[in-house]
């Protein structure tokens, strides 16, 4: 058995109390390490917070942004509340508060006259107003089948813009559906009365009428695809054979009264084509025989016709812009060159643009002789009229503070219609040194990748051929043809196969009877049509688009190479007429007044070769005056190419000859322009 020693009191008490020391040290460092880190961990912390503090101090450009739009959301949303809150005659009693009491709209204005409806009605709307929804399209178009593509909220440009525009454009070699791709017109009166919620086209007029009893039954809005050629919305669609049917019924079931028909804008072209489509034999036209308009049509109230084509055209198909689209370039520089999406945005727009046939009707007709050449335009000595408001409200005098007109000639050259720098469109003509650029050598442009995100026709042009364009130095009504089929040779090759912008010496040649040549005035007959009268109403008194200064692009090879010169201007003096890169002259803010008036001026006006019949004629011009105050919406008083389809004036003209009366008794010829005058410095035969 082992042996156990055992520790004396002493021994065991003295090892006892060294344990326990141990202990109490091995706990207080075991303490401080504890405390150490906690400080540590608090430093951290403080750190944490102090930087987190600095972070939230500091202000990023996404923070603004979401600021701003944060703050203009909240804005719209509270202004949209109070607008909805306050009574419906809140706004016409502020109104009638400021300016006095408001006229009666025109439809209740006839009623209380006891006028009520008697002809049908058809509307026939211009480019761009009228809505198209989808049919059949890509995979990246699922679930928007009959969803507008054009009108309406445009929330799918927003959603999936290139795909939009993929469905937007129409074949570059046919001008037809691409493959997979089926877009249509919207049908009815829904097609053109708004363009956007709250955008009025047609829905003022289509009210009036209303309240003199008219109805679908009665009124019908003639949509068709305003993208494609006129004789192609037949090939396709059967538009026009829909208009003569829906025509001959609203004539057949309305007791026999002939219709009214309201053209606007590019309808007014539309339906020139149809006058003579209807008439023309089968295939080519609709078969209807020399008497058919003279059996159906009691007038045409052609609003804001572009008869003779628009500048503006020009410019769109040239470099994808015009006066609007120039001015915000100038002040968001880059911005429509590449967007925030870094996407090519005008190079987009003219893609597609120049795959829409239609806005090669509007290019300027009647060359030189119309419009003017280097040195000539019958605008000549145009300045720009200042205005005094008249105190009852309801008119408009024009007042040049220094005397007439024929008294302060400038030397603006309107013939100009593109001019390369502001010293050649203001140079005597012998002064300017030209080269020709129709032999000039293309090439393709080498610009790399980036710049190369959107094929344009100007790719295949090279720097060489684009030079020879700016060296080239102006161009007339004349010379832009040749201009065009340069730099567009595939467009212009689809639109010289529908329309034409010559001057017919011999109407009686049988090349006449082509299609292509109906919607021009100058190369065509009117109807025999005795009975009929043609209207011609427009706005004036707003500076319209005529003629443009432009440069050669600092980035030539990767954008567009020409660009309206934003810096062309001639602020210091009060009556020119040039204004950021674009001259002015009297118009509807679209339309010049010589492209809308001169055939019902003198073309049209008594019995000539172009109205053999004699068809009466007649200038209703409605002096433009600006809204009163935001609560008047656009004003009933507009004279802009689509805020005019609101004037009250203009609306009443109307309602008065769908309920029987005639140009006569409308009061004849309403002229506030120089559009006698302009006209008959034309040198046409009649």
């Amino acid at each position: 058995m082992p042996l156990v020693r055992r520790k004396k009191p002493a021994e065991a008490e003295k090892n006892s109390g060294s344990d326990s020391g141990n202990r109490n040290e091995k706990s207080e460092e075991g303490e401080e390490e504890e405390n150490g880190k906690k400080r540590r961990l608090h430093k951290k912390n403080e750190k944490s917070k102090a930087k987190k503090a600095k972070e939230k101090g500091k202000w990023s450009c996404v923070d603004s942004c979401c600021w701003l739009i944060g703050c203009i959301c909240t804005i719209w949303w509270l202004l949209l509340f109070l607008y909805n809150a306050m009574p419906a005659s809140f706004p016409q009693y502020v109104t009638e508060a400021i300016t006095g009491p408001l006229p009666d709209p025109p439809g209740v204005k006839l009623r209380k006259e006891g006028l009520t409806a008697k002809h049908p009605v058809v509307f026939v709307p211009g480019i761009v107003t009228g809505g198209l929804e989808l049919w059949e399209g890509h995979p990246c178009a699922d679930g928007l089948f009959r969803k507008r593509l054009w009108g309406g909220t445009f929330g799918e440009v927003y959603k999936r813009p290139l795909c939009w525009v993929e469905h937007m454009s129409l074949d570059n070699e046919t001008g037809l559906d691409p493959p997979g791709i089926r877009v249509r017109p919207v049908t009815g009166l829904v097609a053109a009365d708004y363009f956007a919620p709250g955008y009025f086209v047609w829905a003022v007029l289509i009210a009036n009428l209303a309240r003199i009893g008219y109805e679908e039954k009665n009124m019908y809005m003639a949509a068709y695809d305003w993208r494609i050629s006129f004789q192609n919305t037949e090939v396709r669609d059967q538009t026009l054979s829909q208009i003569k049917s829906k025509i001959e019924l609203m004539v057949a079931t309305g007791g026999g009264k002939k219709a009214v028909i309201v053209p606007h804008s590019m309808g007014v072209l539309y339906f020139l084509h149809f006058m003579k489509w209807v008439e023309a034999p089968a295939p080519m036209g609709g078969g209807g025989g020399p008497d058919w308009c003279s059996k159906h049509i009691k007038a045409v109230m052609n609003i804001g016709g572009p008869f003779l084509g628009v500048p503006k055209a020009v410019a769109g198909l040239f470099s994808a812009e015009a006066k609007d689209v120039a001015a915000a370039r100038a002040i968001a520089p880059g911005f429509l060159d590449n967007d925030m999406f870094r996407r090519q945005t005008l190079q987009h727009v003219m893609k597609m643009s120049r795959t829409w046939d239609s806005t090669m009707s509007m290019i300027p007709k009647g060359g030189e002789t119309i419009w003017g050449d280097l040195d000539w335009s019958p605008e000549e000595g145009h300045v720009p009229i200042k205005r005094r408001q008249i105190n009852n409200g309801t008119k408009l005098a024009r007042q040049d503070e220094t005397g007439s007109l024929g008294s302060q000639l400038k030397s603006a050259y309107f013939g100009r219609i593109i001019s390369f720098g502001k010293d050649v469109a203001e140079a005597k003509s012998s002064e300017i040194g030209r080269t020709d650029f129709r032999d000039a050598i293309k090439g393709r442009n080498f610009a790399n990748n980036t710049c190369r995100d959107v094929w344009t026709e100007y790719h295949d042009m090279g720097i060489e051929g684009i030079r020879a364009v700016a060296e080239h130095k102006v161009y007339t009504a004349g010379s832009v043809l040749d201009l065009l089929q340069f730099v567009a040779p595939k467009m212009m090759a689809r639109g010289s196969a529908h329309f034409s912008y010559g001057i017919a010496e011999n109407l009686d040649d049988p090349k006449y009877k082509h299609y292509k040549y109906w919607s021009n005035p100058l190369e065509t007959r009117l109807p025999n049509a005795p009975g009929m009268e043609i209207f011609s109403m427009y706005g004036v008194g707003i500076p319209t688009e005529r003629a443009y200064v432009y440069e050669l692009s600092s980035s030539a090879e990767c954008y567009i190479p020409f660009q309206i010169d934003t810096s062309a201007d001639s602020r210091e003096d009060e009556e020119s007429c040039l204004k950021d890169g674009v001259y002015t002259v009297e118009g509807d803010e679209t339309v010049p007044a010589l492209s809308a008036g001169f055939m019902c001026a003198k073309g049209w006006r008594g019995k000539t070769r172009f109205n053999p019949s004699g068809i009466r004629t007649y200038i209703r011009e409605y002096d433009h005056s600006p809204p009163a105050n935001l609560l008047e919406g656009r004003g009933t008083q507009s004279g802009a190419h689509v805020d005019i389809m609101g004037n009250f004036a203009l609306i009443e003209d109307i309602l008065r000859v769908a309920t029987g009366a005639t140009g006569e008794d409308l009061g004849g010829d309403q002229v506030y322009s120089d559009i006698f005058k302009w006209s008959e410095k034309i040198n046409l035969h009649l």
